[in-house]
């Protein structure tokens, strides 16, 4: 007779599916050989002093899979099965190390973070209370393929106060992402594009592109963002561009060549321009610099935004704003389409919109953050001295640092991970990352004010090693 452990106080696993457990563990492994019959079910259950139901619920489970079969008045016996394979041993995916969890760090400098601790969680839980509440019908519902019309209408309203940007609800569409937006409006441009991208920039976004059958070609950024004379040079008609806050350096495109991009745009009737507003609602110098689709007369800018960094990340919801015509084209060929994201996170984002809970807690955070980075560049200029310059630190939750040394990106980051600091170079935003100079990604949304000298003194000790104790690099 066969022995086998029951644990009577486990609420996660019935007895029938220990007994199931076990006996699929004893067959796979090959211990139970095939054509062994089963003891009946009344002899187990008296041996293993359960009931009999339990026994018969396990032998259905396991003769439904197909570990058993049954042989007519003479019970059940164990299948004839290959033996699994184990198989060559998985590899890594080259140059992408899994990150060590958020609690192993002392210090994180994480460009893709945000300041959850300031999130106003109670005015969330009202707004999302009251969408549990409104109508308990609709939860039966998928939402319509564009998503939630009321988040629509919210999104429409806010990205014309906080980004200048001019919109109907019908042009907008909701997605879970980024990424799965660009993948909807590659289907809707049609195929045999050609995409300009910026480099450096998202790497994730050219490699969708490219294993989706896209041709892209990179083009250089300069302190005003993406050259568009380089552009003139290439057969690209789709361009994707940050020209808010230029991912990663920062810059900022200035008015002259906005108006040369969409008059590049304009020359030929098949030309887009997909504006990625990934982080523009922080600018910490002047006033709110308006989207690139507010200066566009003649409909061929699509406008992507996120909620990612001024809510949270884990949120999941995104939008994009098309133009008219492929607007009408999504309603043609958009209608077989699931909505990604959650129905409940849409309908109590619209109330949070609505109510104002967004803006004020978009100005909090601007306030906070803005502090935050003057304080951290006042330390790294205290402790690096001239052997680091920064770029790009006037809008956004980022800027570079540009480390005046001999060693590596690799060996600072190396250092940076040994001594528990989360932190990113330009190497992940290259191409050729084998290439990237000793320039770092500096996040500032998850430091804290009391951190920050420790923080920098830190980093510091990541670029410098040897002149630990001798006091401010000059």
């Amino acid at each position: 007779m066969f022995y086998i452990p029951i644990s009577r106080h486990d609420k996660v696993s019935p007895i029938y599916k220990q007994i199931y457990q076990w006996f699929q563990q004893e067959i796979l492994s090959g211990r139970l050989s095939a054509n062994t019959q089963l003891p009946s079910k009344r002899s187990l259950a008296e041996t293993l002093s359960v009931s009999q139901n339990s026994v018969l619920s396990a032998y259905m489970q396991l003769h439904a899979e197909g570990y058993i079969y049954t042989a007519e008045r003479k019970g059940y016996f164990v299948e004839r099965l290959e033996p699994l394979s184990l198989g060559a041993p998985s590899l890594p995916a080259a140059n992408e190390p899994a990150p060590p969890s958020a609690q192993d760090y002392t210090y994180s400098f994480s460009h893709m973070s945000v300041d959850a601790f300031r999130f106003p969680f109670k005015q969330w839980r009202k707004a999302e209370q009251a969408a549990a509440d409104a109508s308990l019908d609709s939860w039966c519902d998928i939402d319509p393929p564009a998503g939630a019309e009321r988040l629509r209408t919210a999104i429409s309203y806010s990205v014309r106060q906080m980004r200048g940007v001019e919109c109907r609800p019908e042009q907008i569409i909701i997605g879970a992402s980024t990424q799965a937006l660009l993948q909807l409006l590659v289907h809707l441009l049609g195929p045999d594009r050609s995409y300009a991208l910026e480099d450096p920039g998202y790497q994730r976004i050219r490699l969708l592109l490219e294993k989706s059958g896209q041709r892209t070609e990179l083009l250089p950024v300069d302190r005003h963002g993406l050259q568009t004379k380089a552009l003139q040079n290439t057969a690209s008609d789709t361009v994707i561009v940050t020209p808010s806050h230029q991912m990663p350096l920062g810059s900022i495109m200035p008015v002259s060549r906005r108006i040369q991009l969409l008059n590049w745009c304009y020359e030929k009737a098949d030309r887009y321009i997909i504006e990625d507003d990934y982080d523009s609602e922080f600018r910490y110098e002047g006033d709110m610099i308006p989207a690139l689709q507010s200066l566009d007369k003649q409909d061929r800018v699509v406008y992507m935004g996120t909620y990612s960094k001024s809510l949270l990340p884990g949120l999941r919801i995104s939008y994009m704003v098309l133009p008219p015509a492929l607007a009408a084209a999504f309603q043609e060929e958009g209608t077989h389409l699931i909505q990604t994201a959650s129905s409940l996170h849409q309908q109590t984002l619209a109330r949070f919109i609505e109510t104002g809970e967004y803006r004020k807690h978009v100005r909090r955070m601007s306030r906070h953050y803005g502090e935050i980075r003057e304080l951290l560049i006042h330390e790294i200029h205290q402790v690096f001295g001239s052997h680091a310059s920064i770029q790009g630190e006037k809008s956004g939750l980022h800027f570079l640092l540009h480390v005046q040394t001999k060693d590596s990106l690799a060996s600072i980051l190396g250092r940076a991970a040994a001594g528990k600091l989360e932190l990113y170079g330009i190497d992940r935003f290259m191409k050729y990352p084998e290439q990237a100079p000793a320039t770092l990604v500096i996040g500032f949304a998850r430091l804290e004010k009391a951190s920050l000298p420790e923080a920098v003194r830190a980093l510091h000790r990541a670029c410098f090693p040897s002149l630990e104790g001798s006091g401010r690099l000059t």
